[in-house]
């Protein structure tokens, strides 16, 4: 497939703040969050050290992951209002640095995990960043609006990663964490696209509320939202976690599922005053954040 376009302004010299961008920080925090949670909840001690780099790698290689995203999709960050400011479509780096930098880190997380920590680890850190990169980013994102579902999975490894790391295989329990996070993307990000639905289609991304309407999409939050609801809870009933994560997996994934209602009965089609949407959005953070540490807390009470 051939590459995008680069945009035309010329490049100035990066600083050190161009390449931090580019690793996507903000997104970097959930996944270094819910790795470091599928670490600590396996129970199996780690060397701290090693616990660190497992993580450390984790991180580096999501960063790698936004680097290659950033890079491939330059000349659609340049046609949307909150991406235009990125290193690239601004002008403040060349492509080709992007390019380099992006796969130094993936190579080097996945090598220092594969010799520092254990090889079932790499390999999911591996696999995971080239989802990311090839099936979500390169093919599936400018083709499809079920971009994010089938994407989504590339978001929802770091808990096995975590877990992998730990203990040097997988079970039950981090299967589960990875399909409430590959459930929740949909309506996470739906909720997003919603109100701003018009820089996807100024940059011609076929996101859900751009190809099916808002309709249709409100509908789908809530139909994504239900499965994610009982993967959520059912870690409890099975006997893998106690009550304080069942009781708060419980109260929250309620919530949610209220906001998403909302978002489902909605008729607003002005995206500035999409009020629903925008706190779906903003719960759906908040949510796996206080859900997985709630996990840890409980498998730590348990031990």
């Amino acid at each position: 497939m051939p590459s995008p376009a680069i945009p035309t302004t010329p490049a100035l010299p990066a600083e050190w703040r161009d390449f931090l961008a580019l690793t996507k920080p903000r997104v970097m925090t959930l996944v270094v969050f819910t790795a470091l949670c599928g670490l600590l909840a396996a129970r199996t001690h780690i060397n701290p050290i090693l616990g660190f780099t497992a993580i450390l790698c984790i991180a580096v290689g999501a960063g790698a992951s936004g680097a290659l995203n950033m890079w491939y999709e330059a000349d659609l960050d340049a046609n949307m209002k909150r991406t235009k400011g990125r290193p690239l479509p601004a002008g403040r780096m060349d492509r080709q640095s992007a390019l380099h930098f992006g796969v130094a880190l993936a190579v080097g997380s996945v090598l220092v995990m594969g010799l520092a920590i254990n090889l079932l680890a790499a390999a999911i850190l591996a696999v995971s960043i080239l989802f990311y990169v090839l099936v979500y980013t390169v093919w599936l994102k400018r083709r499809t609006p079920q971009n994010i579902v089938i994407g989504g999975a590339a978001g929802a490894f770091p808990p096995l990663i975590g877990w992998a790391a730990a203990t040097g295989h997988i079970s039950l329990l981090p299967v589960l964490l990875f399909l409430l996070i590959f459930l929740w993307t949909p309506p996470h990000f739906w909720a997003l696209s919603l109100f701003v639905r018009t820089d996807y289609a100024a940059a011609g991304v076929p996101m859900l509320p751009v190809v099916a309407g808002i309709k249709a999409t409100r509908r789908q939050v809530l139909i994504y939202t239900l499965p994610m609801v009982a993967a959520a809870v059912v870690p409890w009933p099975l006997g893998l976690t106690g009550a304080i994560y069942g009781g708060t997996a419980g109260l929250l994934s309620a919530w949610f599922l209220l906001l998403a209602i909302r978002v489902s009965i909605s008729t607003e089609a002005d995206q500035a005053l999409m009020k629903p949407e925008r706190a779906l959005f903003k719960f759906s953070i908040l949510y796996l954040f206080v859900l997985f540490g709630a996990l840890v807390v409980d498998r730590l009470v348990l031990a």
